[in-house]
């Protein structure tokens, strides 16, 4: 069996050349061989070990329907091939699978009953050129995927055509250009709504509250909040943007942790005092250093403390603690846990997954209210990811929730830092 990842990476030109096979464009040999000197080369580019089965010279006979079968089952894409009657001549593994084909020679409707994409059929089949056609497959996840046909005479045959049908999995990229409208939609909105107060207040001290101290005072102070509020906003983007340029280089510093969770707890120190909140702190004598950025992982506990302290109240307190984990999951080396813990309300059990997406809130106006730019959370995410790390989210409503950070060890041994 040939490695996926290299089948994948030769897949296109595969494609064509079984096409190409099945309509007696190229001969057997020479496509068998074609074939073999495209396999060969995805081995060389992804620098395989795999053996190769020799291609038979060109004038020995070859049974193509296992070499074709073979190379189709081994792409990671459907394809299913069709007759002029759009009945199912072959389809490779994946689209057996897919489509629960058990048997050749019944009509395409059996597996794939989709009207847009038979009508993509039909118009190949009538000597046109379908564009693409995007269908959703729910079964249990939903699976968006894009469809390409294409017709190819084969003046030999009978039916003197055969259609291809090639559906490729788009959801992963449908997701990704979601979330890319989302956050465009969601900064505009973080941006608007401070600069519509800031606009709104202008005109009224420049026009009723020209001549009113009191007023102008109080309208100052609210626009002076709106302009941190967007100051915020933009400091977050952008450490969110570098955080996510460096995200595949692993820091190789050696940090203590006992350090920087000391600079970020006396930071808050005054903070403390006028609200009445406390942060205890317990950490080992023994704890180890880790392998980190200083700077960024003073973010993320910045991050957390502060939150912490914003949900879980005035005269809470809020408890930093940290222990060594064994084994990490992520890497297989030891690492470091330190949890952060309020006593707010808590946060509902549906909300948790998604509290480390960007810009989501439980409670929007709650989190404008506390200055939060819903922003915090997807800067950690990715700062731990950094670090080869993970985050556990856990809570209880009305007893409140425990932000725990896990990041390796440092270590010595450059085995631990293979992992880039």
């Amino acid at each position: 069996m040939l490695n996926r990842t290299v089948m994948t990476g030769a897949a296109p030109s595969i494609v064509l050349l079984v096409v190409l096979l099945m309509t007696g464009v190229v001969g057997v040999g020479e496509g068998v061989t074609v074939i073999a000197l495209i396999i060969a080369g995805a081995v060389w580019t992804a620098r395989r070990t795999e053996t190769l089965t020799p291609v038979p010279p060109a004038e020995t006979p070859v049974d193509t329907e296992p070499v074709e079968r073979r190379i189709l089952d081994e792409l990671p894409d459907p394809v299913i091939l069709l007759s002029a009657s759009r009945n199912i001549i072959s389809a490779n593994q994946a689209a057996r699978k897919l489509f629960n084909i058990t048997e050749m020679g019944r009509d395409l409707t059996i597996a794939l009953r989709h009207p847009a994409v038979l009508d993509a059929v039909d118009l190949s089949l009538a000597g046109s050129t379908p564009d693409p056609v995007e269908f959703e497959l729910v079964a249990g996840v939903p699976v968006t995927f894009e469809v390409q046909v294409a017709a190819v005479p084969r003046p030999n045959d009978e039916d003197g055509v055969r259609v291809v049908v090639l559906l490729h999995d788009v959801t992963g990229t449908k997701r990704v250009d979601e979330v890319r409208a989302d956050f465009v939609a969601n900064v505009s909105h973080e941006l608007r709504s401070p600069l519509a107060a800031l606009a709104g207040f202008i005109e009224t001290l420049s026009g009723p509250a020209k001549d009113d101290p009191a007023a102008r005072e109080k309208f100052l102070g609210i626009m002076n909040n709106e302009a941190q509020r967007m100051t915020r906003l933009i400091e977050d983007l952008l450490s969110l943007s570098r955080v996510e340029a460096n995200e595949h280089i692993r820091p190789e510093d050696e940090v203590e942790l006992e350090t920087v969770i000391g600079e970020v707890v006396d930071t808050y120190s005054n903070r403390c005092t006028e609200s009445g909140n406390s942060i205890d702190v317990d950490l080992p004598d023994d704890l180890p250093s880790v392998l980190g950025d200083h700077d960024q992982l003073s973010q993320v506990f910045q991050n957390l403390i502060d939150n912490a302290l914003k949900y879980g109240g005035p005269g809470k307190p809020v408890r930093v603690t940290a222990s060594p984990v064994e084994r990490l999951p992520e890497s297989g080396t030891h690492g470091v846990a330190v949890s952060v813990q309020d006593q707010g309300d808590g946060i509902p059990t549906d909300h948790i997954p998604r509290l480390t997406e960007r810009f989501y809130r439980v409670d929007k106006a709650r989190s404008r209210g506390l200055g939060g730019t819903g922003l915090g959370l997807a800067i950690v995410k990715h700062i731990v990811s950094r670090h080869r790390g993970h985050i556990l989210i856990e809570s209880t409503p009305e007893s409140g929730s425990t932000f725990t950070v896990t990041v390796p060890t440092f270590s010595q041994d450059p085995q631990d830092l293979s992992d880039r």
